[in-house]
């Protein structure tokens, strides 16, 4: 299926809309969010990816990244990881926040189905899809790519894990991931286990066996496809 781009701005966030040739009207709709220190266009494969499922892909660019970078951000995240994480949270809680008013200017533009709207990302955007799915209900299906449900909030506290049922949750993690470990997701999907009793199959937790944080391009290929499969499981 052949797909075609188109650069906006949508409730002040700048984003590439990638749909299916001559598909106009409603559309079942995925916001994509890429990692640190990326953008939006990076993911351009991917995006093209969904679309040609029959998806309105959206990637968007997060708070301090692409068109709206930090001016100083070399400087910001050129010291350790640890001294780097309250602007990362900071950049991924502001970056959810945002979320919802996406999701309104998608509706209201004619862009997306309002009863089929999902949240996808990897690494950094992982976590964005961990504090996005309990902000807002709307979004019917997630899938989190080595990302981490401890690194969505600025401060102290827990995600509310009872927001997140009925969403279909898929996490993909990677077993020798050293920069963002899969056990906090591994325990995000064992206390929600028991909130997904009635429905199972809206939730899943894999790991790709031997694979780093950057992995191979064989395994993000699966992983990519496996994203795929899942959106189009649930929200086609």
């Amino acid at each position: 299926m052949n797909t075609e781009v188109e650069r906006k701005r949508l409730a002040g966030v700048p984003v590439l809309l990638v749909r299916p040739v001559a598909a106009r009207g409603p559309l079942p709709t995925v916001l994509w969010f890429h990692g640190l220190a990326a953008d939006k266009e990076v993911h351009l494969p991917e995006l093209h990816r969904f679309a040609a499922t029959g998806l309105l892909a959206v990637g968007v660019d997060a708070v301090g990244h692409g068109e709206r970078r930090l001016a100083d951000f070399e400087q910001q995240f050129a010291r350790s990881p640890d001294d780097g994480l309250p602007l990362f949270k900071s950049l991924v809680a502001r970056t959810v926040a945002e979320v919802p008013a996406l999701i309104d200017a998608l509706i209201a533009g004619g862009l997306a189905d309002g009863r089929r709207i999902a949240v996808a990302g990897v690494s950094m955007g992982g976590c964005i899809v961990y504090g996005a799915v309990p902000s807002d209900r709307r979004l019917c299906a997630a899938v989190a790519l080595m990302g981490s449900p401890e690194r969505t909030q600025p401060g102290p506290g827990t995600l509310a894990d009872e927001r997140f049922f009925p969403t279909a949750l898929l996490s993909i993690t990677a077993e020798r991931d050293s920069i963002v470990p899969p056990a906090a997701a591994e325990a995000l999907h064992e206390r929600l286990a028991p909130r997904y009793a009635s429905a199972p199959d809206r939730l899943c937790q894999r790991t790709i066996a031997g694979a780093p944080h950057f992995m191979s391009v064989e395994d993000w290929e699966c992983a990519v496809a496996e994203a795929c499969a899942w959106l189009a499981r649930f929200v086609l």
